[in-house]
């Protein structure tokens, strides 16, 4: 891709009942350092009942209808209608920076590079939760190859998506990771850039929507994770899980089982349930070390977001929550645009 030559690129944002939250995304594209006449933005709506469209409309965006569908489907159907080189992947919880479609032009000017992102950021005035909760998600440093980029942050060379076939529809989550695994099996990099600056204002904001929220991502983790071979790097997310599940399900046994074998079948639980902590410890050690966490509030809380993050990925496995649970446990900030 030539530096030279004026790139376009065009946003797709899906969203359902977000109206206001969908307006500050928006505003924020629009302050991007990048010619306007080069962006194109489309909202794929997933079925709102409120103003959403009406505020999309009067940002300036092109608004598609596509309700009753899982996400994957919406942005494949957007992206279809996409005239943009590039396909930039964001969501309507999101705001970008203003360097950010530069940097992401600039990053996908190697011919070997097929997609940029970063990870993103918790909201700045956002609840201590959401900010802990950034701490366990890491941030992007520099610019470095990666195995993962987010859908929500995400900017796609389009030839290679449409390539691809675009996002799995059968999957409800994770069809992000599935999508970097099968470029990156084309031979294509990933790249992490920390230019690229995303807010997401959808972070969960308490403990309930921590879990929540893994207990619907981690639905498909499984499935997506063992489709290709994984990287040594990748067993942890899929161990862990598994684990815990075991660990649960052995509790849970062992505490019913008590009331018949007494503290044998009791110590079973107690050992089972041990164990799950012992790994959040190790997780919420690590959260402490990367965030420079200090004061005791701090670390409680450090361990409550890590006990809640593993407990959802472990639920999952037993019982996976759906898109409309984990919405009922995050409401969102729809109505009427200020």
């Amino acid at each position: 891709m030539s530096q030279a030559s004026p790139i376009r690129v065009s946003f797709v944002i899906p969203v359902r009942n977000d109206a206001i939250r969908l307006r500050r995304c928006l505003e924020s594209i629009n302050r991007c350092d990048y010619p306007h006449n080069l962006v194109e933005c489309i909202v794929a709506d997933n079925g709102s009942t409120d103003n959403t469209p009406d505020a999309a409309r009067a940002m300036g965006a092109t608004t598609l209808s596509i309700p009753d569908l899982p996400v994957s489907a919406v942005r494949n159907r957007a992206a279809a209608s996409a005239s943009g080189t590039l396909l930039a992947f964001v969501d309507a919880d999101h705001e970008i920076g203003p360097a950010w479609i530069a940097a992401a032009v600039d990053g996908l000017s190697e011919s070997t590079i097929g997609a940029v992102g970063a990870l993103c950021l918790p909201p700045p005035d956002g609840t201590p939760v959401q900010k802990m909760y950034g701490v366990l998600r890491g941030r992007t440093i520099g610019r470095n190859d990666t195995t993962w980029l987010g859908s929500g942050n995400l900017v796609i060379r389009r030839d290679i998506f449409v390539r691809l076939g675009g996002f799995d529809e059968q999957l409800e989550t994770c069809e992000d990771v599935d999508l970097c695994q099968r470029l990156r099996a084309t031979g294509s990099r990933l790249v992490a850039d920390e230019r690229m600056i995303n807010i997401h204002l959808g972070d969960p904001a308490s403990l309930r929507s921590v879990f929540t929220s893994e207990r619907w991502r981690g639905r498909d983790n499984l499935r997506v994770s063992l489709r290709r071979t994984p990287a040594l790097r990748d067993w942890p997310s899929i161990v862990i899980p598994v684990f815990g599940a075991l660990a649960l399900v052995a509790g849970a046994a062992g505490a019913v089982g008590a009331l018949y074998w007494g503290w044998p079948s009791l110590a079973v639980a107690a050992a089972a349930l041990a164990s799950l902590l012992g790994l959040t410890v190790l997780r919420t050690i690590r959260m402490v070390a990367s965030g420079g966490l200090r004061r005791p509030d701090d670390l409680m809380l450090a361990f409550g977001v890590a006990l809640a993050y593993d407990l959802g990925r472990a639920y999952s496995l037993i019982l996976p929550a759906g898109h409309r649970q984990r919405q009922k446990a995050e409401p969102q900030q729809s109505g009427t645009p200020a």
